[in-house]
């Protein structure tokens, strides 16, 4: 991954989130890049648990 300075960033300082369903965490991935904000589930089988998050 490459900053907004266009250098490299190692993967262990990629941020990450908490999964809403599994309470895992998991870290930012590539596929991620254009909504890393609306990203709530580790998955696709945590996605499809139907868990629907209580967010204030």
């Amino acid at each position: 991954m490459k900053n907004s300075n266009n250098k490299i960033v190692k993967k262990g300082d990629l941020p990450s989130k908490i999964c809403v369903y599994c309470n895992r965490q998991f870290t930012w991935r590539k596929k991620w890049a254009q909504n890393w904000e609306e990203v709530l589930y580790c998955s696709e089988a945590c996605k499809k648990k139907k868990f629907t998050p209580l967010i204030k």
